[in-house]
Parts: C-alpha cells; sequence; structure tokens
C-alpha cells in the first residue's frame, strides 16, 4: 500500500484535521507515515498545504516530489489547480467546487471549472451542500475526506476509526455529526 496525498485548502477549512484522522487510522494499522505542512497566513484565510505520505513500506522522506502525488484532496476549487504540479500522470483530484475568494483577483468560477473539468480524474461537487443537508457546515472537511476515501487505500471503516480517534475527546455528538459527513461525502463519490 502506498498513497501520497496533497492536502490542500485556505487556513480554517480543517486540511490539518483530515491529515490527522488519516495519520490515525494509519498508525491503527501499522502503516508508514510521513507528514509535512506549509503554513501560509492561516489564520488569515492564506494558502494551507500539507503532505501526508501512507506506505506499508518505510518512507524515506516528508515531502511529495512534483508529478508524483497519487492524490490531490483540496477544500478548495483553485487550491486544488495551485498544487496540480504535484499530481502524478495516473493522479486523481478531489475537491470542493465552492471558491473562498481571499484575493481581489480570484479567477472567474467558470474558468476555474473548466480547468477542472480537463483534467482526466477529478470529483468536483459542492462539499457544503452536502455537508448542510447530511450534518453540518462545519463538517464540511469530513465530507470532503468521504468523498477521497475511495482512493486511498484505507477502508471507511480504518477511517471512521480515525476519526473517533479524533474527535472523541469532544463527546460523542461530534463524532457522529463527522461520521454522517463522512458517510455522506463517500456515498457521493461513489455516485459521481
Amino acid at each position: 500500500m502506498k498513497c501520497d496525498i496533497i492536502l490542500a485548502g485556505v487556513g480554517g477549512q480543517g486540511i490539518l484535521s483530515i491529515a490527522t484522522i488519516l495519520g490515525a487510522a494509519a498508525l491503527r494499522e501499522n502503516l508508514h507515515l510521513k507528514q509535512a505542512e506549509v503554513h501560509g497566513m492561516s489564520q488569515r484565510g492564506g494558502d494551507v498545504m500539507s503532505c501526508l505520505r501512507l506506505s506499508s513500506d518505510p518512507i524515506a522522506s516528508d515531502l511529495i516530489p512534483m508529478g508524483k502525488a497519487d492524490l490531490i484532496i483540496a477544500l478548495e476549487p483553485m487550491e486544488a489547480l495551485r498544487h496540480i504540479a504535484w499530481l502524478s500522470p495516473q493522479g486523481r483530484v478531489v475537491t470542493s467546487t465552492v471558491p473562498f475568494v481571499n484575493i481581489p483577483n480570484y479567477p472567474a468560477e467558470e474558468k476555474i471549472r473548466e480547468a477542472l473539468d480537463s483534467l482526466p480524474r477529478v470529483t468536483a461537487f459542492d462539499m457544503e451542500a452536502v455537508a448542510k443537508e447530511s450534518a453540518t457546515l462545519r463538517a464540511s472537511n469530513m465530507v470532503l475526506l468521504g468523498a477521497a476515501s475511495p482512493y486511498i487505500g484505507l477502508t471507511p471503516e480504518q477511517i471512521i476509526e480515525g476519526i473517533r480517534t479524533v474527535f472523541s475527546p469532544k463527546g460523542e455528538k461530534m463524532v457522529d455529526t463527522n461520521i454522517a459527513a463522512f458517510e455522506a461525502g463517500r456515498d457521493c463519490a461513489l455516485t459521481y
């Protein structure tokens, strides 16, 4: 098993929560794990990117080389495109289509959608709408994790155990809400 993942988004969207959950699931399965985080001005809505490497074999570096990522999980569509150079030719992008307009020259939504549609393997949907319908808007990152889960190499049950590990200190209601969002996102990906 090997999966190199670029997690991309804007500060406060929950990128690091996704990394923590996948890390907890991988460690539970005795997989090797390396993670590197790049924070822009995350406290002010800046770019946040994390390299997450999971493998059954030892991993030498925590950084994913350009053109070698198996998966880009992006909570914001422009951030998916910003990190596309890391994607391998066989890689997949799973992204929200909801823009986080935090700069004055943010590209037109149509241009971003055209660029995403030109990619060979992309799952792009409104994660916020799914989160509102299935759980809560605050769990939209779990919706996206669910949508990416078929491409990670961990079973849904393993990732759900990671969700339990991370959110159980916040109470059973928080765990249940995040699992419901995860499952709704997974259903979206499987019917996409």
